[in-house]
């Protein structure tokens, strides 16, 4: 009797302290669940993290000062050059014209982006599990999926843009929001597309998210005034010169080495301003947590680390719905190939929107990428190392921008100096740059 109660007592204290464990196993897979981006656990930014770091965050306070500096000596020269204070900011007003139709056909898009793709695939993956026309069902679905991309994605913004001869910096946010529009949707229905096709019958309408989810996936001043004053006192005194001066080599080599500092200043206030302030301002309002937009790119000793560091979310979607498909298609036959897609595609797309926005072809942007981006790709791999390769990259990077700036304001300032009334393609083709000169000038002056 003894040893019978003994093992009813154990029996008992062994169920006990299962029943226990299972029920603290549950209650922690469902405290896991509720929590879906847990705050406490985010990963910072860099910048965040080394902002934290008194010495970094003096750097920081230095762009405060120089911003202070340019305001100062902007008052000043004006105040010399007018006799009172100039407050009106004529290159932000000019630059952000026709802001109402901005919004509006910003919202179009957006609005119009938030129901048709998610729509179109809702009703593909309701019918298609049960249909006996399931070819045919994936192709209308896909025709009205591009078709709609390319119309109201496509199409709009930039009719919108031509048709109004929109301002820079309008044109730059209809034309920034309908590639990141274009890009959301594809990789939305890319991302879901393969999970209705694997799963079963009945269970392919629950592999589309739900609605809010949708939402979530799409959304993932001081900045302004610094960009305009790097322009107002480093740029537009330096080329609005141009008329009066003939091009030759020795202008060609000032103009890039002047154009330097500007540069790297725009790239600067590009990445702290959009990569940094504006994503993780969206991140902040979303409550997510991965803040990992960018990774250290500052540190790379190869372009091929820069390019996977500098802009984290558009490295991604590049690998995997270029770089990954291609293999895919190929049987991972033509790595070299998928990489020279990638980059093609890069190149086309920073190319159009800076043609767009800026009004004109000069495919100074596209050159950059494909010739000396491809060859600083494999040249300055991940196999070198060491301070020197760090300061190689730094050094070329600063020079790109040079020429960036210098060849884009040239051709601006020459397009509006040396005007065609009736350019044929061909003109529209070739840099105005190339052949403005004093003479055009003083005769479009005279009229």
């Amino acid at each position: 009797h003894l040893k019978a109660d003994l093992m009813r007592q154990f029996d008992t204290q062994v169920n006990e302290f299962m029943d226990s464990l299972i029920e603290e196993s549950a209650s922690l897979g469902s405290s896991h669940v509720s929590t879906v981006f847990p705050l406490s656990d985010k990963e910072k930014s860099k910048l965040s993290e080394l902002f934290e770091v008194n010495h970094i965050r003096t750097i920081y306070h230095m762009f405060i000062a120089l911003l202070i500096l340019f305001i100062f000596s902007t008052l000043v020269v004006d105040f010399i050059d007018e006799g009172r204070l100039v407050l009106e900011f004529d290159l932000l007003v000019y630059a952000f014209g026709q802001f109402p139709l901005v919004v509006v056909t910003w919202m179009c898009m957006f609005l119009s982006t938030l129901v048709v793709p998610y729509v179109l695939l809702s009703v593909w993956a309701g019918v298609y599990p049960t249909s006996n026309h399931r070819a045919l069902w994936t192709v209308l679905a896909g025709s009205l999926l591009l078709l709609y991309q390319g119309l109201c994605l496509g199409f709009l913004p930039t009719y919108v843009v031509l048709k109004n001869g929109l301002p820079p910096a309008s044109c730059f946010i209809l034309i920034l929001e309908q590639v990141r529009l274009i890009m959301k949707a594809h990789s939305f229905i890319r991302e879901n597309v393969p999970r209705v096709l694997s799963l079963e019958p009945n269970k392919a309408s629950k592999t589309v998210p739900q609605f809010t989810q949708y939402i979530y996936f799409l959304f993932v001043l001081g900045c302004l005034f610094y960009a305009y004053y790097i322009f107002v006192r480093l740029c537009i005194p330096q080329f609005r010169s141009i008329s009066m001066q003939l091009f030759d080599l020795r202008a060609m080599v000032l103009c890039v080495f002047n154009s330097i500092l500007p540069g790297v200043l725009v790239l600067f206030l590009a990445f702290f301003a959009f990569l940094h302030c504006w994503l993780n301002a969206f991140a902040e309002m979303l409550r997510f947590g991965d803040r990992m937009f960018y990774k250290d790119w500052w540190n790379s000793t190869s372009f091929a680390n820069y390019y996977r560091t500098w802009n984290v979310v558009v490295h991604d979607w590049l690998y995997y719905y270029v770089y990954r498909d291609f293999l895919w298609m190929t049987q991972k036959r033509f790595r070299a190939a998928a990489m020279l897609v990638v980059f093609t595609v890069s190149a086309v797309v920073h190319e159009y929107v800076l043609a767009i926005c800026f009004g004109f072809f000069y495919p100074v942007m596209f050159c950059l990428f494909m010739c000396f981006g491809m060859v600083f790709n494999f040249v300055l791999n991940d196999r070198r190392k060491g301070p020197i390769w760090n300061v190689i990259m730094w050094t070329l990077l600063f020079l790109g921008q040079g020429v960036l700036i210098c060849l884009y304001s040239q051709e601006w300032y020459a397009q509006r100096f040396c005007p065609i009334q009736e350019p044929s393609f061909l003109d529209l083709l070739k840099p105005r740059s190339w052949t403005c000169t004093p003479q055009t000038n003083t005769a479009v002056d005279a009229h």
